[in-house]
């Protein structure tokens, strides 16, 4: 990964995320720059990483080569505005925000960049991440080698072909983490009615969910489908359970959870 000065605007745990994983890979930390109002959210990350932080934003933009704005939605406009009297067309601008799309960042840069769309999920935090990212046909390969490599530092990723794809990803994997949530929560509290302590309901269903994930990555080339099969035997008590969450069609239920995730993105971009 080439090495370049990069200015985090924001600093909050997506950022640390990044941050952590980029140093962790032997990225040089006086290269990475971190803004934020506050010294409370700005002061760990430069201890705990050693990189530059700051309240000026203009100037982290202006030294830098590489600018990721990771400030939520609903505050974008407000911290771009400043952007539009500088000069950003050789920079490579990155966006971690959902429901802003390339179109409408640029309009509130007031100028066009290169831009690559990121979408991002929390497991992040544990390099665990699952990312989406877009860039127009505008953007050279160099720069979407670099925005690739740089959501590498704390996980996988993929692109999307148009960036409506972006929606996507957000309900497949931005969205996610919290439908495997609230099911460990049900399966955690029905465990708890059924007899258990707390942390030993808590230990027993996360413990099952790391395992079930486990499987998946270290068998690949297996289908799903196959590895739900080999856990379940004819007649079974697995068997059992399985045809009561079918009976309640669990499946469409998921289709439609993930197809409302997708028309809420849609209608956040109208917000923006």
């Amino acid at each position: 990964m080439e090495h370049k000065k990069i200015a985090f605007i924001g600093a909050g745990n997506m950022v640390s995320a990044i941050v952590a994983g980029l140093v962790a890979d032997g990225y040089p930390s006086d290269l990475i720059t971190a803004t934020a109002p506050s010294p409370t959210r700005r002061l760990p990350l430069e201890q705990k990483y050693g990189i530059h932080t700051t309240s000026d934003n203009l100037r982290a933009v202006d030294d830098a080569q590489v600018v990721v704005l990771s400030v939520k939605p609903q505050m974008m406009e407000q911290v771009c505005e400043p952007f539009q009297s500088m000069n950003l067309s050789g920079k490579l601008v990155i966006s971690i925000a959902a429901g802003i799309n390339c179109d409408r960042l640029m309009q509130m840069l007031g100028q066009t960049v290169n831009l690559v769309r990121v979408m991002p999920n929390t497991p992040s935090q544990l390099g665990l991440g699952m990312s989406g990212l877009y860039a127009p046909q505008s953007v050279n390969q160099a720069d979407k080698d670099f925005a690739a490599k740089l959501m590498e530092s704390c996980g996988k990723v993929c692109w999307v072909e148009q960036e409506s794809g972006i929606n996507n990803v957000i309900a497949a994997a931005g969205s996610a983490p919290a439908y495997f949530f609230l099911f460990m929560e049900a399966m955690q509290a029905e465990a708890i009615a059924q007899g258990f302590d707390k942390p030993t309901a808590r230990l027993l269903v996360q413990q099952a969910a790391l395992g079930a994930a486990s499987m998946v990555v270290e068998n690949p080339e297996t289908e799903l489908s196959t590895l739900r099969e080999n856990v379940t035997s004819k007649g079974g008590t697995t068997a059992e359970a399985l045809r009561t969450f079918n009976q309640h069609q669990l499946s469409d239920i998921v289709a439609k959870a993930m197809q409302a995730a997708v028309a809420r993105a849609e209608e956040m971009e109208k917000l923006f």
